[in-house]
Order: structure tokens, then sequence, then C-alpha cells
């Protein structure tokens, strides 16, 4: 019976019109090579190259042989493509926890993304500020602003966040946009119920201030962006936040605000499941880019 090795050392040596040229293009022994043309030769009953001074060239009947074969050589290769294609296909779900900023903001297109490359993937998205315990799988996969210090956690850190000061043009063209950071005093600046990190950050700035100083505070991270973008007052949010946002536009580009870091979270044994890991890959490519 014919093998595709057969053909396909027999194709080789007919173009290149060299036993030893294709044997060393094919990293196989030049008697092997020979041995396979022979066979090939039994098999069919006819002569297929002809010997010269310089090398070999294939006879009229070859030609056509060669032809079929390199058909049969494509067909094989497609196959064998759809094949790994195939085993490829990942289904299945991926439970995915991140902030309600970023569950809001950032995920919602790239998921849109991820579903047009994995179809069969279908994703569960947790928006909690809580810090989900992957030691208990209450998620797959988890985007956070702090390095978790469990062991059994792989963290990888996919970069910083840019905070900045922003606001609605509305609120810019009826109360005017503060020139330095200390003329924040003068302007509705939206802060923290109980999270204190806008008023920590105005201390920092020599504002002696207590949280009496925000007329409008909240610990929701999306209804603060909303309020931005509602014009209640000057806020800080990150920078796919306000890109995201209508009317929002940053202020105060001197003000140099930490930014916060990216880590990209999975539990140390699932990270080599297939669905995990395609999820995983996808998110550490993807999300960088949003950063700006």
């Amino acid at each position: 019976m014919i093998s595709l090795r057969q053909l396909e050392s027999f194709v080789r040596v007919a173009e290149v019109g060299s036993f030893s040229k294709a044997a060393l293009l094919l990293g196989v022994a030049q008697p092997a090579l020979s041995r396979q043309v022979r066979q090939l030769e039994l098999e069919l009953r006819c002569s297929l190259l002809e010997r010269t001074g310089r090398g070999v060239v294939p006879t009229t009947i070859a030609r056509d042989i060669a032809d079929a074969a390199r058909q049969m050589q494509a067909g094989a290769e497609g196959g064998s493509r759809v094949l790994a294609g195939a085993q490829r296909v990942t289904t299945g779900t991926v439970r995915l926890s991140a902030s309600t900023s970023a569950a809001a903001f950032l995920m919602p297109a790239l998921i849109e993304r991820f579903q047009q490359e994995e179809p069969g993937i279908q994703v569960e998205l947790v928006a909690s500020n809580q810090i989900t315990n992957l030691l208990r799988r209450e998620a797959d996969i988890a985007v956070r602003m702090v390095r978790p210090a469990q062991v059994a956690l792989v963290a990888r850190k996919l970069g910083d966040i840019a905070i900045t000061a922003c606001a609605h043009t509305r609120y810019l063209a009826r109360l005017g946009s503060p020139l330095r950071p200390k003329d924040l005093l003068q302007h509705r600046v939206l802060g923290g119920d109980r999270d204190d990190t806008v008023l920590r950050g105005m201390q920092a700035l020599d504002m002696p201030v207590d949280r009496t100083v925000f007329p409008v505070r909240t610990d929701d991270q999306v209804a603060y962006a909303r309020l931005v973008e509602a014009g209640a007052g000057i806020g800080f949010l990150t920078q796919y936040s306000v890109s995201r946002l209508s009317g929002v536009v940053p202020i105060l580009p001197q003000l140099r605000i930490a930014p916060l870091p990216c880590w990209l979270v999975v539990h140390r044994e699932i990270r080599a499941s297939p669905l995990i890991r395609r999820t995983y890959d996808f998110l550490a490519a993807s999300i960088p880019g949003e950063f700006g």
C-alpha cells in the first residue's frame, strides 16, 4: 500500500532533483529516502525517476503522480489543521471576579471580544469590591488591585492603572476649572463615605480637611463615576473609566496621583485547565491595552 511518507519522499526528490538534497531537507538518511522511493516504484510498477549525471529527473508519468501527491499532501495537512483546531475548541463556564468599577467599565468590552474568539466559553462576572476567596473557588480568575498573599494563588502583575482628577464639561462650564490642586477647596469634590482614600489624598496635598468637605459621599465605585458624569462635582477615577463616560474630561494634569497596580490572579491548581488557561491568557494580553 502507498503511504504518504513514500509520496512525500518522491515529491521532494523530484522537486530538488537530488536524493542527497532531498534527504537533507527532510532530515532523513539518504539510503532510507532511496528505499521509500524504490518501494513506491514497486507499488506503482513503473519507474518514476531517471538518473542523470547531475541528479535525477521525473519521468512523464511521474509528473502526473507528483501533482496528485501534492494534492493529497495538501488535503492531509488541511485535515490536520481542522483536527488541531477542533482540539483547541474550549467549552465550559469561567467565573471571573472584578471590582464594581472594573466590572462596569473595563470588563464589558473585553468580554464581548472574548465571546467572538471563544463562543463556547460562558463567563460569570462577579462584580464585587470584596477580595473574592479563590482558595474556596468562589471565582476561577480574579482581577485585583492588591497582590494576594496566599501561596496557593498565582498572581501576575498586568501594569499600573492611572488615576486622574476629572469632571463633566457641564460642571466646568458652570463653576470653572481648578488651575492648581489647592483650588479644589473652592470646588465641589466628591468623596467616599467610609472609604477615606480621597480624604487622605487631599490631606497629603496639605489641605487640612475632614469628610464634611465633600458635598456628596459614596463608596460605590459605579455610583461615584456616574455622579461625576452627571456633573455633581469633581472626582478621581481610573483612566479607563474616564474614557467610557460621556462628557467627562481630565483636569489638573500636574496633579500626580499614585496609580493602582492591577493583578490577574488564579488558583495554582486550576491554571493548567485549558478552559481557565485560555481565559487567563486572553485577559493577560488584553487588559494592559485598556490602561491608556
